[in-house]
Protein backbone atom coordinates (compact mmCIF):
# COMPACT_ATOMS: atom_id res chain seq x y z
CA UNK A 1 0.00 0.00 0.00
CA UNK A 2 1.16 4.04 -0.81
CA UNK A 3 0.43 6.45 1.15
CA UNK A 4 0.77 10.14 0.11
CA UNK A 5 1.34 12.88 3.01
CA UNK A 6 0.64 16.38 2.77
CA UNK A 7 2.85 18.47 4.79
CA UNK A 8 2.50 22.24 5.81
CA UNK A 9 4.04 24.53 8.19
CA UNK A 10 1.36 24.22 11.00
CA UNK A 11 -0.95 26.60 12.82
CA UNK A 12 -2.08 27.45 16.71
CA UNK A 13 -5.25 24.86 17.62
CA UNK A 14 -6.78 27.62 18.93
CA UNK A 15 -7.01 31.67 18.78
CA UNK A 16 -6.26 31.73 21.98
CA UNK A 17 -2.91 33.36 23.61
CA UNK A 18 -2.02 30.22 25.10
CA UNK A 19 -2.05 27.80 22.21
CA UNK A 20 -0.13 30.57 20.35
CA UNK A 21 2.27 30.58 22.47
CA UNK A 22 2.78 26.73 22.58
CA UNK A 23 3.01 26.72 18.75
CA UNK A 24 5.08 29.78 18.77
CA UNK A 25 8.17 28.04 21.23
CA UNK A 26 7.95 25.26 18.92
CA UNK A 27 8.27 26.74 15.78
CA UNK A 28 10.73 29.84 17.12
CA UNK A 29 12.89 27.07 18.27
CA UNK A 30 13.55 25.58 15.37
CA UNK A 31 17.24 25.96 14.44
CA UNK A 32 15.89 26.02 10.95
CA UNK A 33 13.76 28.73 11.67
CA UNK A 34 15.97 30.72 13.76
CA UNK A 35 19.61 29.87 13.40
CA UNK A 36 21.32 31.76 16.10
CA UNK A 37 22.89 30.06 19.31
CA UNK A 38 20.66 28.68 21.74
CA UNK A 39 22.02 30.13 24.38
CA UNK A 40 21.57 33.32 23.00
CA UNK A 41 18.57 32.46 21.04
CA UNK A 42 16.33 31.13 23.83
CA UNK A 43 16.70 33.75 26.71
CA UNK A 44 15.30 35.94 24.36
CA UNK A 45 12.56 33.70 23.11
CA UNK A 46 11.11 33.04 26.49
CA UNK A 47 12.00 36.41 27.39
CA UNK A 48 11.26 39.04 25.40
CA UNK A 49 8.89 36.95 22.47
CA UNK A 50 6.42 34.58 24.31
CA UNK A 51 5.41 36.73 26.93
CA UNK A 52 3.86 39.53 24.75
CA UNK A 53 3.34 38.21 21.07
CA UNK A 54 0.72 35.11 21.68
CA UNK A 55 -1.08 38.13 22.53
CA UNK A 56 -1.36 39.84 19.52
CA UNK A 57 -1.12 36.69 17.44
CA UNK A 58 -4.03 35.37 19.17
CA UNK A 59 -5.98 38.19 18.25
CA UNK A 60 -4.93 38.05 14.75
CA UNK A 61 -5.94 34.50 14.67
CA UNK A 62 -9.36 35.55 16.04
CA UNK A 63 -10.05 37.94 12.68
CA UNK A 64 -9.27 34.97 10.26
CA UNK A 65 -10.62 32.35 12.71
CA UNK A 66 -13.31 29.71 10.24
CA UNK A 67 -16.11 28.10 12.04
CA UNK A 68 -13.91 24.72 11.11
CA UNK A 69 -10.62 25.81 12.69
CA UNK A 70 -7.63 27.54 11.38
CA UNK A 71 -8.01 28.51 7.73
CA UNK A 72 -4.80 26.69 6.96
CA UNK A 73 -5.68 23.49 9.11
CA UNK A 74 -8.88 23.59 7.29
CA UNK A 75 -7.87 24.33 3.66
CA UNK A 76 -4.76 21.62 4.23
CA UNK A 77 -7.54 18.76 5.11
CA UNK A 78 -9.70 19.84 2.32
CA UNK A 79 -6.91 19.41 -0.19
CA UNK A 80 -6.10 16.10 1.11
CA UNK A 81 -9.68 15.23 1.08
CA UNK A 82 -10.27 16.15 -2.54
CA UNK A 83 -6.42 14.48 -3.09
CA UNK A 84 -7.94 11.24 -2.02
CA UNK A 85 -10.63 11.45 -4.59
CA UNK A 86 -8.65 12.08 -7.20
CA UNK A 87 -6.45 8.86 -6.41
CA UNK A 88 -8.60 6.32 -5.25
CA UNK A 89 -7.37 3.24 -4.12
CA UNK A 90 -3.75 4.37 -5.57
CA UNK A 91 -2.54 5.61 -2.13
CA UNK A 92 -4.17 6.59 1.39
CA UNK A 93 -3.93 10.26 1.63
CA UNK A 94 -3.46 12.35 4.87
CA UNK A 95 -2.21 15.58 5.89
CA UNK A 96 0.01 16.72 8.83
CA UNK A 97 1.64 19.87 10.18
CA UNK A 98 5.42 20.44 10.58
CA UNK A 99 4.31 22.56 13.91
CA UNK A 100 1.59 22.01 15.80
CA UNK A 101 -0.95 19.20 15.07
CA UNK A 102 -1.37 16.65 13.89
CA UNK A 103 1.98 16.17 13.90
CA UNK A 104 4.11 14.63 11.40
CA UNK A 105 5.76 11.72 13.14
CA UNK A 106 2.11 10.39 14.45
CA UNK A 107 0.35 10.61 10.81
CA UNK A 108 3.49 8.49 9.47
CA UNK A 109 2.88 6.06 12.28
CA UNK A 110 -0.76 6.31 11.53
CA UNK A 111 0.14 5.26 7.50
CA UNK A 112 2.24 2.88 8.60
CA UNK A 113 -0.33 1.05 10.92
CA UNK A 114 -2.84 1.53 7.74
CA UNK A 115 -0.92 -0.48 5.71
CA UNK A 116 1.50 1.85 4.15
CA UNK A 117 4.95 0.23 2.87
CA UNK A 118 5.80 3.35 0.89
CA UNK A 119 4.92 7.11 1.42
CA UNK A 120 5.43 9.85 -0.49
CA UNK A 121 5.83 13.26 1.38
CA UNK A 122 4.62 16.54 0.05
CA UNK A 123 5.99 19.58 1.60
CA UNK A 124 3.77 22.27 0.44
CA UNK A 125 6.27 24.84 -0.37
CA UNK A 126 7.02 25.56 -4.25
CA UNK A 127 9.98 26.92 -3.40
CA UNK A 128 13.05 25.33 -1.54
CA UNK A 129 13.99 26.77 1.84
CA UNK A 130 16.15 25.42 4.72
CA UNK A 131 13.93 27.08 6.89
CA UNK A 132 10.72 25.43 5.18
CA UNK A 133 11.00 22.14 3.12
CA UNK A 134 14.44 21.60 4.93
CA UNK A 135 13.33 21.10 8.23
CA UNK A 136 10.11 18.89 6.99
CA UNK A 137 12.72 17.21 5.76
CA UNK A 138 14.54 16.75 8.88
CA UNK A 139 11.16 16.09 10.59
CA UNK A 140 10.34 12.86 8.31
CA UNK A 141 14.10 11.45 8.93
CA UNK A 142 14.34 11.90 12.38
CA UNK A 143 10.11 9.95 12.78
CA UNK A 144 10.95 6.97 10.41
CA UNK A 145 14.27 6.42 12.96
CA UNK A 146 13.64 3.17 14.50
CA UNK A 147 10.67 2.62 12.78
CA UNK A 148 9.36 -0.85 12.53
CA UNK A 149 8.24 -1.89 9.93
CA UNK A 150 10.06 1.25 8.73
CA UNK A 151 8.00 2.72 5.10
CA UNK A 152 9.99 3.48 2.28
CA UNK A 153 10.15 7.17 1.96
CA UNK A 154 10.17 9.79 -1.05
CA UNK A 155 9.95 13.57 -0.87
CA UNK A 156 8.35 15.33 -3.93
CA UNK A 157 11.04 18.13 -4.97
CA UNK A 158 10.24 21.56 -5.17
CA UNK A 159 8.37 22.84 -8.12
CA UNK A 160 8.79 26.45 -7.94
CA UNK A 161 9.01 25.98 -12.10
CA UNK A 162 7.31 23.50 -12.66
CA UNK A 163 4.74 24.05 -15.87
CA UNK A 164 1.92 22.57 -13.77
CA UNK A 165 2.68 24.83 -10.78
CA UNK A 166 3.11 28.06 -13.37
CA UNK A 167 -0.15 26.62 -15.72
CA UNK A 168 -2.05 26.25 -12.45
CA UNK A 169 -1.28 29.60 -10.83
CA UNK A 170 -1.80 31.51 -14.06
CA UNK A 171 -4.96 30.17 -14.41
CA UNK A 172 -6.43 30.67 -11.55
CA UNK A 173 -5.16 34.09 -11.06
CA UNK A 174 -6.58 34.70 -14.50
CA UNK A 175 -9.52 33.36 -13.72
CA UNK A 176 -9.87 35.68 -9.85
CA UNK A 177 -8.74 38.78 -11.85
CA UNK A 178 -11.50 38.38 -14.59
CA UNK A 179 -14.01 38.76 -11.89
CA UNK A 180 -13.34 41.67 -9.95
CA UNK A 181 -15.07 44.82 -10.30
CA UNK A 182 -12.08 47.18 -11.33
CA UNK A 183 -9.01 46.89 -13.33
CA UNK A 184 -5.79 46.25 -11.28
CA UNK A 185 -2.56 48.48 -12.77
CA UNK A 186 -0.40 46.66 -11.00
CA UNK A 187 -0.41 42.74 -9.78
CA UNK A 188 2.11 42.27 -6.81
CA UNK A 189 3.43 38.96 -5.79
CA UNK A 190 4.24 39.12 -1.79
CA UNK A 191 6.89 35.81 -0.96
CA UNK A 192 7.31 35.24 2.80
CA UNK A 193 10.88 36.70 3.85
CA UNK A 194 13.92 34.85 4.78
CA UNK A 195 16.68 36.26 6.69
CA UNK A 196 19.44 37.88 4.19
CA UNK A 197 22.55 35.88 5.81
CA UNK A 198 20.60 32.41 4.58
CA UNK A 199 20.58 33.56 1.43
CA UNK A 200 24.14 34.34 2.04
CA UNK A 201 24.84 31.36 2.96
CA UNK A 202 23.52 29.34 0.02
CA UNK A 203 20.11 29.11 0.59
CA UNK A 204 18.03 28.94 -3.11
CA UNK A 205 15.16 30.38 -1.79
CA UNK A 206 15.33 34.41 -3.37
CA UNK A 207 16.52 32.32 -6.47
CA UNK A 208 12.99 29.83 -6.37
CA UNK A 209 10.96 32.79 -5.47
CA UNK A 210 12.53 34.86 -8.88
CA UNK A 211 11.93 32.27 -11.30
CA UNK A 212 8.84 31.52 -10.37
CA UNK A 213 7.49 35.18 -10.62
CA UNK A 214 9.26 35.71 -13.90
CA UNK A 215 7.28 32.77 -15.46
CA UNK A 216 3.96 33.64 -14.12
CA UNK A 217 4.67 36.90 -15.21
CA UNK A 218 5.75 35.87 -18.74
CA UNK A 219 1.82 34.52 -18.47
CA UNK A 220 -0.07 37.36 -17.23
CA UNK A 221 -0.69 40.81 -19.24
CA UNK A 222 -0.51 42.84 -15.89
CA UNK A 223 2.51 44.76 -15.00
CA UNK A 224 3.90 42.15 -12.03
CA UNK A 225 6.15 43.09 -9.06
CA UNK A 226 7.57 41.02 -6.32
CA UNK A 227 8.07 41.55 -2.87
CA UNK A 228 8.44 39.83 0.71
CA UNK A 229 6.40 39.82 3.49
CA UNK A 230 6.75 39.52 7.16
CA UNK A 231 9.63 40.15 8.31
CA UNK A 232 10.57 39.42 12.02
CA UNK A 233 13.46 41.10 14.16
CA UNK A 234 16.08 43.41 13.82
CA UNK A 235 18.45 41.33 11.01
CA UNK A 236 18.63 42.06 7.33
CA UNK A 237 15.69 40.58 5.45
CA UNK A 238 14.81 39.86 1.37
CA UNK A 239 13.97 43.22 0.19
CA UNK A 240 11.46 45.07 -1.07
CA UNK A 241 9.54 44.56 1.74
CA UNK A 242 6.02 44.04 0.99
CA UNK A 243 4.25 46.72 3.60
CA UNK A 244 6.83 49.41 2.73
CA UNK A 245 6.00 48.99 -1.00
CA UNK A 246 2.07 48.69 -0.08
CA UNK A 247 2.90 52.27 1.22
CA UNK A 248 4.51 53.89 -1.29
CA UNK A 249 2.70 52.64 -4.32
CA UNK A 250 -0.55 55.49 -4.33
CA UNK A 251 2.44 58.37 -4.29
CA UNK A 252 3.70 56.58 -7.67
CA UNK A 253 0.76 56.40 -9.63
CA UNK A 254 -0.59 53.41 -8.55
CA UNK A 255 -4.41 53.22 -6.77
CA UNK A 256 -5.75 49.56 -8.05
CA UNK A 257 -3.76 47.05 -7.10
CA UNK A 258 -4.35 42.84 -6.84
CA UNK A 259 -1.69 41.15 -4.56
CA UNK A 260 -1.39 37.77 -4.58
CA UNK A 261 1.00 35.07 -2.51
CA UNK A 262 1.98 32.30 -4.80
CA UNK A 263 4.61 30.82 -2.54
CA UNK A 264 1.86 29.86 0.13
CA UNK A 265 0.01 26.56 -1.02
CA UNK A 266 -3.19 27.40 1.62
CA UNK A 267 -4.48 30.72 3.13
CA UNK A 268 -3.31 31.36 6.41
CA UNK A 269 -2.54 34.25 8.59
CA UNK A 270 0.02 35.58 6.61
CA UNK A 271 -2.24 36.10 3.61
CA UNK A 272 -5.63 36.59 5.26
CA UNK A 273 -4.79 39.15 7.92
CA UNK A 274 -1.08 40.37 7.10
CA UNK A 275 -2.24 41.14 3.32
CA UNK A 276 -5.84 40.80 3.17
CA UNK A 277 -6.10 43.15 6.38
CA UNK A 278 -3.11 44.80 7.64
CA UNK A 279 -2.17 45.12 3.86
CA UNK A 280 -5.23 46.56 2.65
CA UNK A 281 -5.20 49.26 5.33
CA UNK A 282 -1.97 50.10 4.31
CA UNK A 283 -2.39 51.01 0.80
CA UNK A 284 -5.94 52.86 1.31
CA UNK A 285 -4.52 54.92 3.84
CA UNK A 286 -1.95 56.08 1.85
CA UNK A 287 -3.71 56.98 -0.69
CA UNK A 288 -4.67 53.63 -2.63
CA UNK A 289 -8.41 53.47 -4.09
CA UNK A 290 -9.28 49.87 -4.94
CA UNK A 291 -7.13 46.59 -3.44
CA UNK A 292 -8.17 42.84 -3.90
CA UNK A 293 -6.41 40.07 -2.13
CA UNK A 294 -6.26 36.91 -4.65
CA UNK A 295 -6.50 34.06 -2.69
CA UNK A 296 -3.57 30.63 -2.85
CA UNK A 297 -4.56 28.17 -5.20
CA UNK A 298 -6.18 26.23 -2.00
CA UNK A 299 -8.54 23.25 -3.23
CA UNK A 300 -9.61 24.99 -5.80
CA UNK A 301 -9.96 22.93 -9.05
CA UNK A 302 -6.60 24.55 -10.69
CA UNK A 303 -4.49 23.94 -7.49
CA UNK A 304 -5.88 20.18 -7.41
CA UNK A 305 -5.37 19.27 -11.29
CA UNK A 306 -1.84 20.40 -10.33
CA UNK A 307 -1.43 18.51 -6.61
CA UNK A 308 -2.65 15.03 -8.36
CA UNK A 309 -0.60 15.17 -11.26
CA UNK A 310 2.83 16.25 -9.35
CA UNK A 311 1.79 13.30 -7.18
CA UNK A 312 0.96 10.78 -9.95
CA UNK A 313 4.31 11.73 -11.55
CA UNK A 314 6.22 10.96 -8.47
CA UNK A 315 4.20 7.71 -7.79
CA UNK A 316 4.52 6.76 -10.98
CA UNK A 317 7.20 4.26 -10.33
CA UNK A 318 5.78 2.77 -7.10
CA UNK A 319 2.45 2.19 -8.99
CA UNK A 320 3.80 0.71 -11.40
CA UNK A 321 5.79 -2.16 -9.37
CA UNK A 322 2.57 -3.09 -7.54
Amino acid sequence: MIGALLINLGTPDAPEPVAVRRYLAEFLSDRRVVDLPPLLWQPILRGAILPFRPKRSAAAYRLIWMEEGSPLAVITQRQAEALQGQLGGDAIVDYAMRYGSPAIAKVLHKLVRAGCERILAVPLYPQFSGATTGTVEDALSKSIEGMQPRPELRVLPPYYADPLYIDALAANLERQLAALDFEPQRLLLSFHGLPQRAIDRGDPYFDHCSATARLLADRLTLTVDVTFQSRFGRAKWLEPATDATLAAYPAEGVTRLAIAAPGFSADCIETLEELGIRGRETFLSAGGEHFARLDCLNDSPEGMHMLEALVRRELAGWTAAE
